[in-house]
């Protein structure tokens, strides 16, 4: 009640107090009664009644001062006795500070201005990306000719080639060597020159049809000599575009894309073009003399590099395309530069149109204009979108080197990987007698002639004329035989390089050669692949290769197009054995048919493999059989010091124990000239040794019987050896074994269970007790672990695959000699 009667009491002014001394301005300030709590109620209105009689027409709302620190103050005063506070006199509280107002003011004007400035900033910035970044074309006018994506082009080679300027884009006649104005001119489908009709001799009245071939190849091919015209003196006859791209001067190139970059120039996206020489397995027969194959390199160019078109066509569209002109060329296959394999374009095009339906909305592409102007891309991300695709597309290595451009000094485009090789002639220091000589007797340098099997590569010639020069030809096999090291491979080779100079002299008619070697291949099977891709130039699945191979050599296939004979070479013949021999008998099975045209000869180390095989085999095989025997020690001395022609480096005496040595262990070539090879580095490095503590060098240092001696130590008293020496009386029966069961197949492997048998019989014929399977096969895996035999997991017990991991060759020097087991000498 008290709180009532003095809200009351400050509501209605005293009698005796005059209202103007207090004007209260109730229209304006004072806001009527609400119904409320008492307590909040009573400081509400006191609070509004002081505000309205301080400065009621300079106040602000009350809502505008109902701020936390104004609260906090009339609660304290509300605190206080009524009696304190004066009824007549009017209080001033504390209001808040309008410098608070302003601050926020302030703040929310420089915020603003910071926003505009930075929209203004982002503006100019994307203005500034607008006139710098790419502006890609669909089609673009340049030095008077007319681009767009898809179109072929030739590409210069190199940026100073002066011969680039000379272009006659018409043919001239490769006899009068005029062009060809309104007379027709026939091209020769071998040498692809052009001639007139009138030129030739006899003259043509009209154009043959099918292929033809002008009187000079004719000639060429019969081993006559007949050279083509020269031009008139001061003359000088000017390639074309087209001789210049087969010849490897120029590159072909498929445009990708085109765009025009900041500084005003225009660049391309090409896709290579290659002929078949710079493949990995060369120009084929099959190869047309205009095919290229597409790659799947790219690379950016300028369009300063381009020279004129050229076209590159299908093969459906190239046989329409008789009148087309110099610059036409076939291309249906696909070169994959990284894994040097072929694959059709159809059947890329084919694959890439089911697996995805691609619909081309780009509106920025479509609505490009058809002139020079172009139109660029709308935004950041269509920009980027457009780098990660050309990114995608130069994910495969390149082969090449940079196409030429204008910016010297600058390397663009795809580089070739790899150290380059320095030539011999910017070598300032001679090499000496030593250092020849260690160059020469490696293995891998191939000899100018091959001594001492004279009489064998007789044979194997008089062979393959005979196969090849019968009008029938009919298939034959011939297999060549012998111990490791005796130059079967190489005689073979030394043969066929001889009958190439031949076909090429036109003494013997033309034949197609396809090497393989039985090491490389994965699987026995994959051998149809090789020989097929070795024909055709095309790889498939062995499946289809032995479906395609067994149409080939067919009695129906008479009428094919490749009439010429083919040479098999089948190097470690016996790594196609299978279970049930298909593979062999495939391969022996196709001389014997008719119109096959087909020689295959076959090399291994065992002597009797026809004989191990199954009848059917053995007997397609045939009865020409080839043996190369162990070089004794007079060709092995031969054989160095041919390879050591013109090198003084060795003395005779060294040369004669080498041979010696390595004739009564094996007779292996390579293993003579391997020891010759560490005798003149141990001889070198003493030379060097002697010439760095002595000031006089002048004194010649040769490889003499110490070196070969110490040679010899090295090869033959390796660690290996030692461990087979000191091994169990049991191990070596194991080893001695293995090398006899090599031998015996002329395979590097073989199962526990044969091993086992063998081990069986050495024990029963020399007195020797059988241990038994478990002991024999912990004696195995003793030699496993110690690295001298390859085991497979030992979950497959007897069927489990050894081998030997190091040549048979140190075994047997390692236990012919064993005293506890003389015995042994007799299997090894």
């Amino acid at each position: 009640m008290a709180e009532t009667q003095q809200m009351k009491k400050f509501k209605t002014p005293s009698k005796g107090t005059p209202r103007a001394k207090h004007p209260i301005s109730l229209d304006h300030h004072i806001a009527p009664q609400t119904p409320q709590s008492a307590t909040p109620s009573a400081i509400n209105l006191r609070r509004s009644h002081r505000l309205t009689a301080a400065t009621p027409e300079h106040r602000p709302a009350l809502s505008s001062f109902n701020t936390p620190k104004s609260a906090a103050k009339t609660r304290k005063i509300c605190e206080d006795p009524p009696s304190i506070l004066p009824t007549e006199t009017s209080i001033n509280p504390a209001s808040p500070p309008p410098v608070e107002s302003r601050k926020k003011r302030k703040f929310q004007e420089k915020s603003a201005e910071k926003r505009k400035d930075s929209r203004n900033v982002k503006c100019k910035r994307a203005a500034d990306r607008k006139v710098k970044k790419k502006v890609y074309h669909k089609k673009v006018v340049y030095d008077g000719g007319e681009f767009s994506a898809g179109h072929d082009v030739y590409v210069k080679r190199r940026s100073d080639a002066s011969s680039d300027d000379e272009d006659p884009e018409v043919e001239e006649c490769r006899v009068c060597f005029k062009p060809a104005g309104r007379r027709v001119l026939i091209e020769c489908d071998d040498c692809l020159n052009g001639f007139h009709l009138k030129c030739l001799k006899p003259p043509l009245k009209a154009v043959p049809d099918g292929d033809w071939v002008c009187c000079y190849c004719v000639a060429r091919k019969n081993g006559e000599v007949m050279e083509f015209p020269e031009p008139q003196a001061g003359k000088k006859r000017a390639r074309t575009a087209r001789e210049k791209l087969l010849s490897s001067d120029l590159w072909a190139a498929r445009i990708e894309s085109l765009w025009k970059e900041v500084d005003g120039t225009y660049w391309f996206r090409a896709r290579w073009y290659i002929i078949p020489e710079e493949t990995a397995v060369g120009r084929q027969p099959h190869n047309l003399r205009r095919e290229l194959y597409r790659t799947n390199d790219f690379a950016d160019v300028e369009m300063e590099s381009t020279i004129r078109h050229c076209f590159v066509m299908s093969p459906r569209e190239f046989a329409n395309a008789a009148d087309g002109g110099d610059d036409v060329f076939l291309c249906e296959y696909e070169y994959e530069v990284q894994w040097h394999s072929f694959k059709r374009i159809a059947e890329i095009d084919s694959n890439e149109n089911d697996g995805e339906k691609v619909v081309d909305n780009d509106a920025d592409w479509n609505s490009c204009d058809e002139s020079d102007s172009g139109s660029d891309f709308n935004s950041e991300e269509e920009a980027a979108y457009e780098n990660e695709k050309r990114n995608r597309l130069s994910q495969s290595s390149s082969l090449r080197p940079v196409a030429a451009n204008s910016r010297k000094g600058q390397i663009f485009g795809l580089q070739k990987i790899g150290a380059k090789k320095i030539p011999e002639n910017l070598r300032s220091r001679k090499q000496t007698d030593l250092e020849k000589a260690k160059s020469t007797l490696l293995l891998a340098t191939v000899p100018k002639s091959l001594t001492c099997r004279d009489r064998e590569m007789n044979e194997i010639t008089t062979f393959i004329k005979g196969a090849i020069c019968d009008e029938q030809c009919l298939g034959r096999c011939l297999y060549v035989h012998g111990v490791p090291g005796t130059g079967k491979t190489m005689s073979v080779l030394a043969v066929m390089r001889n009958l190439k100079s031949e076909v090429d002299a036109g003494s013997i008619r033309p034949y197609c050669f396809v090497e393989i070697n039985g090491l490389k291949l994965a699987s026995p099977e994959n051998i149809y692949s090789v020989i097929y891709e070795g024909l055709t130039g095309h790889r498939v699945g062995w499946k289809k290769a032995l479906n395609l191979l067994n149409a080939r050599f067919s009695d129906e296939n008479k009428c094919r197009k490749d009439t010429r004979p083919c040479i098999l070479l089948i190097d470690e013949l016996d790594l196609l054995v299978t279970r049930n021999q298909a593979v062999l008998y495939n391969i022996l099975d196709w001389p014997t048919r008719p119109n096959s045209k087909l020689i295959v000869i076959g090399i291994a180390n065992t002597m009797d493999l026809p004989e191990k095989l199954l009848p059917r085999i053995s007997s397609r095989m045939g009865i020409q059989r080839l043996c190369f025997g162990p070089y004794n020690f007079q060709q092995l001395q031969e054989i160095i010091s041919s390879r050591l022609k013109g090198i003084d480096a060795f003395e005779k005496v060294a040369i004669e124990f080498a041979s010696r040595k390595v004739a009564a262990v094996s007779g292996d070539a390579r293993r003579a000239l391997e020891i010759c090879r560490r005798a003149a580095e141990v001889a070198d490095y003493r030379a060097k040794k002697t010439a760095l503590s002595s000031s006089d060098a002048s004194g010649k240092v040769m490889a003499g019987m110490a070196d070969v001696e110490a040679a010899i130590k090295e090869m033959f008293q390796a660690p290996h050896i030692q461990v087979i020496r000191s091994c169990s009386k049991l191990s070596k029966i194991f080893l001695a074994a293995m090398v006899y069961e090599l031998y015996k197949t002329g395979i590097g492997e073989t199962t526990f269970e044969k091993l086992a048998m063998v081990v069986s019989s050495f024990c029963a014929n020399n007195g020797e007790t059988f241990p038994g399977y478990d002991t024999l096969l912990k004696v195995g895996c003793k030699l496993g672990e110690c690295r001298l035999l390859l085991c497979e997991p030992g979950t497959r017990h007897k069927l489990q695959k050894l081998q030997l991991n190091y040549p048979n060759d140190d075994v047997t020097f390692a236990l012919k000699d064993s005293k506890d087991l003389p015995w042994l000498a007799k299997y090894i």
